[in-house]
């Protein structure tokens, strides 16, 4: 199986996003992250999903999607054209200067922020491709993990090209 990326650019309105999830899950794709946000048009949405599959199945859920009265684009996003990233809150226990120290210096060298710091806990900010994030965390399993929150990768394409400039009527 491979990984694809599909940016959506739909009509901003009530029922789309629902549509557009049944859309996979009827195709019977796992969708490994998702994220959706207004554009800068309040008219239009962008969802962006992350998903496995195999190349025929991809392709009849791209003209399946166009189907959708509400889409606009569905334009599939590669590693190398485009610019991707998550974003990662992870609360750890501060419950020894030992752990403190270890995960302040792996924080300090994975560049992630301390956002906020009690005699309790610790939550650290990350920012960054889904392979660093999922390192990070991996490093930080050796200590008392007490939450995560991650959201979905989010990915525009490099240089000038913007997808509103193919939107389909």
């Amino acid at each position: 199986m491979e990984r694809y990326t599909f940016a959506i650019l739909v009509r901003n309105q009530f029922g789309v996003l629902n549509r557009v999830t049944s859309m996979f899950r009827r195709r019977q794709f796992n969708i490994s992250s998702l994220t959706v946000s207004e554009t800068e048009s309040a008219d239009l949405s962008r969802i962006t999903v992350l998903f496995d599959g195999d190349e025929q199945a991809k392709q009849q859920l791209k003209s399946q999607l166009y189907k959708l009265p509400d889409i606009k684009v569905v334009s599939e996003l590669d590693r190398e054209s485009t610019v991707n990233c998550e974003l990662l809150l992870i609360k750890l226990a501060n419950s020894s200067a030992v752990a403190r120290n270890d995960i302040l210096d792996a924080a300090g060298a994975f560049d992630a922020k301390v956002m906020d710091y009690t005699r309790d806990a610790i939550i650290l900010q990350l920012v960054g491709e889904s392979r660093h994030i999922d390192n990070f965390i991996d490093l930080m399993r050796d200590y008392e993990i007490l939450e995560i929150c991650r959201t979905g990768v989010v990915s525009l394409q490099r240089g000038s090209a913007v997808m509103r400039n193919v939107t389909r009527l």
